[in-house]
């Protein structure tokens, strides 16, 4: 159920960091507009074509990153300029801002009596927790513009951390960056998940694989999953992309394996509805399939950090390992066999799962603006 809009006689300004697809912060996104259906929109680089109806019927203003050559293409390539661009946007007029950021976006300059409200996906790893990371894979040249860039950027990200009158994050693992970072406290308010969207599966209908769905990013950990089941000598669908990096994961794989690559909506449906259970290796700032899973539900084994602890509860609706490697995975599945909860029915893990609803979001968003009086 969508929750009413709020109180639309104030000008509203949402912050996006860009707008070039349909990811988790976009449904994001979809959701504050829908709580405020006069806002208009500010961003990077906009992509019409690849956005929802939601979106493209507010007006979309873009900073000056979208005048720059191949800007819907290129656009992480000029991240040391979007700090000016944002402090550059126009918001005098407006009695409300709100960012969206895990990109740069909260370095808006509102107006001094607009009430600014932070909704935090995640600090910009690629500027702290995974520098190294994202650095080290990196081509040379790459490599030295970071290294000159990215002190500025951290020293900048800090300043204007300040200007925000309350953050909210999307996990307390979120929260705990914001804090370590920023030094600021923050609310946590999960985003919304389309739970309702999901359907468990008659019991007769339940496969005897197991499922891994997502980017096949390395963060991700697709690998662990592929070769644990390879050790396992278990069925295990894969669902995602890209193509290329499908050869990589085929040669560790089991005969056993599966690759779906990128399926359509509905099989991801029909395939989570009658997994065994959702294979979850990686750390995510929050995770939404593990959330689409139990709303299918099928139960999850994950990795036991991050966002997850916010929303899988141990031993009701999922199975934790501790050590992100294969022999703790292939552990954690022959824990979930030998237990109750791999014959468990549906109850527990639809029930965990509409706790995420955007109605949860929509309430948890009022009550952070209400403490800052907005």
């Amino acid at each position: 159920m969508t929750p009413p809009p709020i109180r639309n006689d104030r000008r509203v300004a949402i912050v996006h960091y860009w707008m070039v697809g349909m990811r988790g912060g976009e449904r994001v996104l979809e959701a504050l507009c829908r709580m405020f259906p006069n806002a208009d929109l500010f961003t990077h680089v906009a992509d019409p074509a690849t956005l929802s109806a939601v979106l493209t019927k507010h007006r979309i203003t873009q900073t000056r990153i979208a005048r720059l050559p191949l800007a819907r293409r290129v656009y992480p390539y000029y991240l040391p300029l979007m700090p000016r661009a944002l402090e550059e946007l126009d918001l005098s007029g407006y009695d409300l801002v709100i960012s969206s950021e895990s990109g740069p976006a909260k370095g808006v300059i509102p107006p001094p009596d607009a009430p600014h409200l932070c909704y935090c996906h995640s600090p910009m790893r690629y500027l702290w927790d995974q520098y190294p990371l994202h650095r080290d894979q990196a081509g040379w040249l790459t490599r030295r513009l970071m290294s000159r860039a990215a002190h500025r950027l951290r020293q900048w990200d800090v300043t204007c951390a300040a200007r925000v009158d309350r953050f909210v994050a999307n996990s307390r693992f979120v929260a705990r960056r914001i804090d370590s970072y920023w030094r600021r406290a923050a609310d946590v308010v999960p985003p919304p998940v389309a739970v309702d969207q999901f359907r468990p599966a008659p019991k007769a209908e339940l496969g005897e694989y197991y499922l891994w769905v997502g980017e096949l990013a390395a963060y991700k950990r697709p690998d662990l999953a592929v070769e644990a089941f390879r050790q396992l000598d278990r069925p295990l669908l894969v669902i995602g992309g890209p193509e290329s990096a499908l050869p990589r994961l085929r040669a560790r794989a089991g005969a056993k394996t599966t690759f779906l690559g990128k399926t359509s909506f509905d099989d991801l449906r029909h395939h989570m509805a009658r997994c065994r259970a959702l294979i979850f290796p990686g750390e995510e700032d929050f995770g939404i399939v593990p959330v689409e899973s139990m709303a299918a539900g099928r139960p999850v084994i994950a990795y036991g950090r991050g966002g997850v602890l916010d929303t899988v509860v141990e031993g009701e609706t999922g199975v934790f390992f501790h050590d992100q490697t294969v022999a703790a995975l292939v552990e954690a599945v022959e824990r979930f066999e030998a237990s109750d909860l791999a014959a468990a029915g549906p109850e527990a893990c639809v029930a965990r799962a509409q706790q995420f609803t955007e109605a949860r979001f929509a309430e948890g968003i009022r009550k952070s603006l209400s403490a800052i009086g907005a």
